[in-house]
């Protein structure tokens, strides 16, 4: 977890403003307590589940369908959330928020799409939590009846321990990775509402198998989704938008 290793940042960009975090770096220090580590990590995921549950309440109260996107860098996350925003604003609002440790190239992306985002410049830090999506919403400002995408941290480790809030967790993984990546990095996916396999325009190219991508996320997830889709070429789009326009409904309901 990364409260252990020290990634977690205090030099947090919001949309361009830095913001201070408790930091937590060298409690991974040779002789520190162990007890004190595990007591660490309990104070700051229960700070983090109580802003989560903060979160969720003004999701609900204001009828926005927040999904985290998680995934490893590379798995085509950004492109798929473009395409995935563009085909569609034209039917209920979305607004976006970018998780990277650096840069604004992501949200500028989506901004070109049309849609408003914010970056959240991370520095360190290898994950969303759910205080860094607070004050991103206070700016970003969502309107009411909406989609929220938030693009975490490209990271198949430390974003599964972190709650936003959400109301869906969608984790992405190409075919260009590997099979086991389910079972080489359970918490994540066993933490995902649906796994989202993306690139299958290449898989005449490639000697991945569908099939044992889908029976490794059995071994830690069986009530996950899975669909199988291009961001690319648009193939299996359609079936992600029923997914959250139904998730949507029946969480709203």
């Amino acid at each position: 977890m990364c409260v252990t290793c020290g990634c977690h940042s205090d030099a947090v960009k919001i949309g361009g403003i830095g913001f201070t975090f408790p930091p937590v770096a060298g409690t991974h220090a040779p002789g520190t307590d162990v007890r004190r580590i595990v007591q660490i990590e309990r104070d700051i995921l229960s700070k983090n589940d109580a802003g989560a549950e903060a979160n969720r309440a003004f999701f609900r109260a204001n009828g926005i369908m927040a999904v985290n996107l998680v995934s490893s860098p590379g798995s085509g996350k950004t492109t798929l959330l473009v395409r995935t925003v563009s085909d569609l604003m034209s039917g209920m609002p979305v607004a976006v928020i970018e998780g990277d440790q650096q840069t604004s190239n992501d949200a500028e992306r989506i901004r070109a799409s049309g849609a408003p985002a914010l970056q959240i410049n991370t520095g360190k830090g290898c994950h969303l939590d759910s205080h860094m999506v607070a004050k991103a919403l206070a700016q970003l400002a969502p309107q009411r009846e909406s989609y929220l995408f938030i693009e975490n941290v490209g990271n198949l480790v430390c974003p599964a321990a972190f709650d936003l809030g959400e109301g869906a967790r969608a984790v992405v993984i190409s075919v260009t990775e590997g099979e086991d990546k389910p079972v080489k990095y359970p918490d994540m996916f066993a933490s995902a509402d649906v796994v989202l396999v993306n690139k299958i325009d290449l898989l005449p190219h490639l000697s991945f198998s569908v099939a044992a991508l889908e029976d490794s996320v059995r071994k830690v997830n069986r009530r996950a989704d899975i669909l199988k889709l291009s961001a690319t070429t648009g193939e299996g789009m359609a079936e992600w938008y029923g997914w959250l326009a139904a998730r949507r409904a029946a969480l709203m309901a």
